[in-house]
């Protein structure tokens, strides 16, 4: 289709945001854009890819053949591809698939605008298509990362921390009020660490209590904390603020000191254990969304029967994990040999989530009785799909409503709820 573009997201929510940022721009120039098409029509085609782990780059290289064959057989006029992937492998990704008109690096995607003949609008520098429903959005705090964490390659790609400013970010919440979005998931590759380069200091508790302030913000949810050197001030602000959801998504990776030292966590067990229970008392209630790595160099049994215990105590409301992936250039990569075995990687983490799965199930049943304010997603044919301010979207369980009545979508509900399966809830209306 002439003048159409299509844009596919592979990855995170940060890359999401990126994506949106690039569609508010073409079209400012005209273009129809569609995000993530279930069918491609467009004659020009651009891929935001991801390079994280290697499922994660196998995803994004077979998306990338896949267009390439489409402009082989004249489906598709022009493919440009940019994001993380071709930030870190951009010479090999051109020499292999030259089908690809342009590689852009993760934060030289504004050239495409010009490669494609058409201008940069300044005034719209931080304006989005949104391509999530019209009630919440990702807004993005900052970018780059300055932990050294063995086994990521996250810095590689995407540089030093680079801390928005203060008031950058409340003009865009600000606007994006103003468009009717009322639900905000504040994402950084590590949200503890905000404003230490910018301020000289931790700034993250002052930006959300700044953004909290904002009239039309109803939901504000945190993701991606790092544990060492936690802002404590937050757990204030978070348990003060009505609109501040009860909920903090805290990366923890493992739990035995040995796992710790060899992954540069700067943290120990004693402190990690600690850290949780002072989020738990300061703010009753709230949901912890955690993830864990398995099968890192070094990984013993023991190791790994020590985070078993530890997830069994702790009782995350919210736990992912995945096996680990030996990225090149890493802290692993030149200083740890792979040696877990694949097949144990994976026996490991499916270990882990089954343990994870009757927790999470018994967490939800002790909702059943409750009634709990709910946001609406979307309508299926059998239900009205929506989320508590403990179920962040994507990743988190979901609330469905029975239809009792019309329900509007991005309005809040009283849902009570009348059972539960291991990850979401089933509820009606409370009238």
């Amino acid at each position: 289709m002439k003048n159409r573009i299509d844009v596919i997201t592979l990855g995170c929510s940060k890359n999401l945001v990126d994506s949106e940022l690039l569609m508010r721009q073409l079209v400012a120039n005209g273009y129809t854009v569609e995000h993530d098409p279930a069918d491609p029509k467009g004659d020009i085609a651009v891929i935001n890819t991801c390079g994280f782990i290697g499922d994660a780059k196998e995803e994004s290289v077979n998306m990338i053949l896949e267009f390439a064959e489409a402009k082989k057989t004249n489906r598709l006029k022009k493919l440009f591809v940019m994001g993380c992937l071709s930030e870190r492998y951009m010479n090999e990704l051109q020499n292999e698939i030259p089908e690809v008109d342009k590689f852009y690096g993760k934060f030289a995607w504004k050239n495409l605008i010009s490669d494609l003949g058409k201008s940069y609008y300044k005034d719209l520098e931080f304006d989005r298509s949104l391509s999530t429903p019209p009630h919440y959005a990702y807004v993005k705090i900052s970018e780059g990362c300055d932990r050294t964490c063995s086994y990521c390659s996250i810095p590689i790609m995407t540089g030093k921390y680079k801390s928005r400013p203060l008031e950058e970010i409340e003009e865009e919440v600000r606007r994006l009020v103003s468009q009717g979005v009322r639900e905000f998931q504040l994402i950084a590759q590590d949200l503890t660490y905000y404003g230490v380069d910018r301020y000289k200091q931790m700034r993250l508790p002052e930006l959300v209590e700044r953004v909290a302030d904002i009239k039309g913000a109803d939901w504000i949810r945190l993701h991606y904390a790092y544990p060492a050197h936690f802002p404590i001030e937050l757990l204030r602000v978070v348990r003060e603020r009505e609109n501040v959801c009860n909920y903090l998504d805290i990366a923890l990776q493992h739990i035995s000191d040995n796992m710790l030292g060899r992954m540069r966590r700067n943290i120990t067990k004693q402190q990690t254990i600690d850290l949780i229970a002072r989020f738990r008392e300061e703010v009753p209630g709230i949901h912890l969304r955690t993830t864990m790595m398995v099968g890192h160099p070094g990984e013993t049994e023991q190791d790994f029967e020590e985070l078993l215990e530890f997830v069994r105590e702790t009782r995350f409301e919210r736990l992912g994990a995945f096996p680990y992936s030996h990225e090149e250039d890493t802290y692993c990569d030149n200083n740890y040999t792979d040696d877990v075995p694949p097949g144990l990687k994976q026996e490991r983490m499916n270990v882990l989530m089954d343990v994870q799965e009757s927790i999470a199930a018994t967490i939800n049943e002790s909702k059943v009785g409750k009634t709990l304010k709910v946001i609406i997603d979307r309508e299926d044919p059998d239900y009205y799909v929506g989320r508590t301010e403990f179920d962040s979207p994507e990743v988190d369980g979901e609330v469905l409503i029975e239809k009792q009545s019309p329900l509007r979508t991005g309005e809040f509900y009283e849902v009570k709820i009348t059972s539960a399966m291991p990850f979401d809830l089933i509820g009606i209306v409370s009238l």
